[in-house]
């Protein structure tokens, strides 16, 4: 808990509207291609950058497909 006590306002204030950002586009994002906008939504609400690092390398890559079929048809 010390550790919180050292990270000075500015920073709290900078980091809330980045998650809030963050976690909204992903739903959106998520929801639009069907890949568990809830899950991506939820995790990019807790931290940061690691939410969308995953999402591009597992659903917007294509390394993740809740239906085999789409990529046959690619």
């Amino acid at each position: 808990m010390e550790e919180l006590k050292v990270l000075p306002l500015w920073f709290w204030i900078v980091l809330i509207p980045i998650l809030i950002a963050q976690s909204t586009w992903l739903f959106i994002d998520a929801r639009k291609r069907d890949s568990m906008p809830w899950l991506w939504g939820l995790w990019g609400l807790i931290q940061t950058p690691m939410p969308l690092l995953f999402y591009f390398i597992f659903v917007r890559s294509g390394w993740f497909s809740r239906s085999p079929s789409k990529k046959k048809r690619e």
